[in-house]
């Protein structure tokens, strides 16, 4: 065996025996086992964190099954790849012999002309496609190939599975069983893993190495030596990982805080930790409605835009995108009244219950709701002067309650002013 060969690749189960979690869908009688046994199993979508057993789970069916197994990552992939692999696969298909499989990785980054090319492919059984997708793929993949394939959610993987992953890993590989390793704690190991098989092995693999220049015949793993090994050679941003969070916190905070220095820079450390552009231009617009809101609604549609643009672009040329839109949002005025006004209405809908809409404003389609006075009495508001009329649109038992409370910014000031002016004495704005 390759020395040189990562620990987590040596470790790579080889068939279902050997895998672990995901007993939802390949354990005794579950879902996908069942279709594997048969032989007859669909394209599918594989969604779930890292290092849950995506691509393992996908070499093993296509060597159980015998099928020949093509692979793909959307990241470096294009469309003459994806067709030429497709070609290639179709040539296998001779003497009624079983379609290959092609595995896609991180399906999720493919846009949509890549995605529309395996469209034919799937559905004329040219190929059995599996994709792997950390990202939810109702939002990520096109509907025409989501409705063509299967989708299964894999969990992160827990203390007893990790448990069983480490304890193999140590009685199994042909290195560490060389070697004295006694692991007196776990828990340091089983946090940075984050549920996650690959980093378990990973983590693992550089603890070991790091202790065994120091004591080659007997290695002790404590949480300690762990947390120190990592701390001093681990990257300080991982996309996946606790920084992950901690980074898009500051980032947000950042903006929100109205201080653009801080949001580039913040920005700048996750680019060069490889960051999904998607999940930043996400928050950004759940950002610009939420912080920025009715002060300045230009935010919204220049965050829309950024999510739009960054699709098509890629990168590099996609951190100038996010940067205009980092520091327009930062530089900003400030309003989160919108956000205030649907949690506020929220809670008033779940304090009073489901109160009956006004008879005026309701809709009357038949005649026997017009006869029980459906929408008698409405005033069409266009038809009125400045197209205004004192009507009631709130149940009567919340009349004159006020929802929206505009903030202290030029634009709001003047949406204030406006209310005050048409509602006069039925809501105070003044």
């Amino acid at each position: 065996m390759n020395t040189n060969q990562p620990l987590a690749d040596r470790m790579r189960p080889a068939d279902l025996d050997s895998y672990v979690g995901q007993e939802h869908l390949v354990g005794e009688k579950a879902i996908l086992r069942t279709s594997i046994e048969s032989g007859l199993i669909p394209s599918f979508i594989l969604w779930g964190p890292p290092g849950v057993g995506k691509t393992t789970l996908a070499r093993i069916i296509a060597s159980r099954l015998n099928r020949p197994f093509y692979q793909l990552s959307a990241v470096h992939a294009g469309v003459k790849d994806v067709r030429e692999t497709i070609e290639k696969a179709r040539q296998q298909l001779f003497f009624n012999k079983p379609c290959p499989v092609l595995f896609i990785d991180e399906i999720h980054r493919f846009n949509k002309s890549q995605q529309d090319s395996l469209l034919g492919s799937v559905e004329q059984g040219v190929v059995t496609l599996i994709g792997a997708t950390t990202e939810n793929p109702s939002f990520e993949v096109i509907p025409p190939l989501l409705s063509r394939c299967q989708v299964y959610i894999l969990k992160p993987l827990g203390k007893e599975e990790l448990s069983r992953i480490l304890n193999r890993a140590l009685t199994e590989d042909f290195y560490l069983k060389q070697l004295s390793v006694d692991v007196i704690e776990t828990t340091a190991l089983f946090k940075l893993s984050g549920g996650d098989a690959r980093k378990l092995m990973n983590t693992l693999e550089l603890v070991v190495n790091t202790l065994v220049a120091a004591s080659p015949h007997h290695i002790v793993i404590t949480d300690k030596a762990v947390m120190e090994i990592v701390q001093e050679k681990i990257a300080l941003y991982d996309k996946n990982g606790e920084q992950h969070f901690d980074i898009i916190s500051a980032f947000i905070k950042s903006i929100r805080g109205s201080d653009p220095n801080a949001a580039v820079y913040w920005l700048a450390r996750m680019v060069e930790g490889g960051e999904d552009p998607k999940f930043i231009a996400r928050r950004m617009v759940i950002l610009a409605a939420e912080d920025i809101g009715l002060s300045n609604p230009n935010a919204l549609l220049l965050a829309t835009s950024c999510f739009q643009a960054i699709n098509l672009i890629g990168w590099p040329e996609s951190r100038i995108i996010l940067s205009e839109t980092a520091i327009y949002l930062a530089t900003s005025p400030k309003s989160n009244s919108s956000y205030l006004a649907i949690d506020e209405a929220i809670a008033l809908v779940k304090e009073k219950g489901d109160l009956p809409v006004p008879l005026n404003i309701r809709n009357a389609p038949t005649s026997l709701m017009k006869d029980l006075g459906y929408g008698e009495g409405y005033k069409y508001a266009h038809q009125y002067e400045g197209n205004f009329t004192l009507e009631e649109f709130l149940p009567k038992e919340i009349s004159n309650k006020i929802l929206y409370h505009p903030q202290d910014n030029p634009r709001e000031q003047e949406i204030k002013k406006h209310l005050a002016s048409i509602w006069k004495n039925k809501y105070n704005y003044q």
